[in-house]
């Protein structure tokens, strides 16, 4: 496949890893970029920039092919060292980078003068049209069916990706909601030039997470997430599980909520310990995209990039053919 995504990131299939906390690793961002992928390490799944440095370092181990790191850049009473992280991407020759959360303008000016291409997630058409007037080389255009946090308008990627395709310039990647080939190939028609996976990528054989979390994926219908944190105006998307329902019941009370009621039930390390480490599916918050009710197996990376390009160009010559 030969898409402006392709061209721009030196890769063969137009596929990307979302950019996971805790997920992130070279295990899984290797795997995709064997597959001819784009694999995503997640910078601020490594506890210090040091940390990061190393884990670049073993994902070169593992691949020779392009990958890129996700740097997340969130609101916090105590934010990370987010110019450190920036700076050993930097001094590890890596050339793409997958920006999230808040403005990245102040980091673009430095990635862009090493010649490193930015590509920044986007929930609203709104801020895809501020990250390509700041100089971002790609967008990744987020859909409300997405796993983690798709936004405050609730806007579908079978609205999202038209408008926005409208509009841009720059190449999009679908995202959020997409699992299998003729979600690829709708995408592809709807203005994307790629598609970015980060749910249906957790249920893969390399993924660095329990196999209880993955059985939990196949065993998932598409009615199975729910949305958390909405009054706090910070939407999440998780898979419906116990501690879901109990920050639901905090958030359902009258008045304003306390968030240093739930916070205890979502912490990240909790998470990380209890879901994605010792398979507690119900003992931790589990994120988890609409995507879920398309998950039906636990494939290899390489097996479900291969399905996927097949199934899209399969769908393009059987469904689509009639429109010509």
């Amino acid at each position: 496949m030969k898409t402006r995504i392709t061209e721009l990131f030196g890769i063969q299939y137009p596929i990307i890893q979302g950019g996971m906390q805790w997920v992130g690793r070279a295990e899984m961002a290797a795997a995709v970029s064997n597959a001819g992928g784009l694999g995503m390490l997640t910078a601020l799944t490594q506890p210090t920039p040091e940390a990061l440095r190393q884990e670049i370092a073993r994902c070169r181990e593992m691949t020779d092919k392009p990958f890129g790191v996700n740097i997340t850049i969130l609101p916090t009473s105590t934010p990370p060292p987010y110019e450190e992280y920036a700076q050993v991407i930097i001094d590890s020759g890596v050339k793409i980078v997958e920006t999230a959360g808040r403005n990245p303008q102040a980091f673009i000016p430095g990635f862009h003068a090493h010649g490193i291409k930015v590509i920044h997630k986007c929930t609203s058409v709104r801020f895809a049209l501020k990250a390509e007037a700041i100089g971002c080389d790609a967008v990744s255009v987020d859909g409300f069916e997405c796993a983690g946090h798709p936004g405050e308008d609730d806007v579908t990627n079978l609205i999202l990706l038209p408008v926005a395709a409208a509009k841009l310039s720059i190449p999009m990647v679908a995202s959020g909601g997409i699992g299998n080939g003729q979600q690829m190939a709708a995408a592809f028609a709807l203005g994307a030039e790629g598609v970015n996976m980060g749910t249906r990528f957790v249920a893969t054989q390399e993924a660095p997470v329990h196999e209880a979390v993955k059985r939990r994926m196949v065993e998932a219908t598409e009615r199975d997430t729910t949305l958390i944190f909405r009054s706090l105006n910070n939407t999440g998307r998780v898979i419906n599980n116990d501690i879901a329902r109990q920050v639901l019941e905090i958030e359902a009370r009258p008045g304003d909520t306390d968030f240093s009621e739930i916070q205890p039930l979502v912490a990240g390390n909790r998470g990380r310990e209890r879901v994605i480490e010792q398979g507690a599916t119900d003992d931790g918050l589990m994120w988890g995209g609409m995507v879920v009710g398309l998950i039906n197996d636990i494939p290899t990376c390489a097996e479900l990039i291969e399905r996927m390009v097949a199934e899209a160009r399969e769908t393009v010559r059987q469904n689509l053919i009639a429109l010509s």
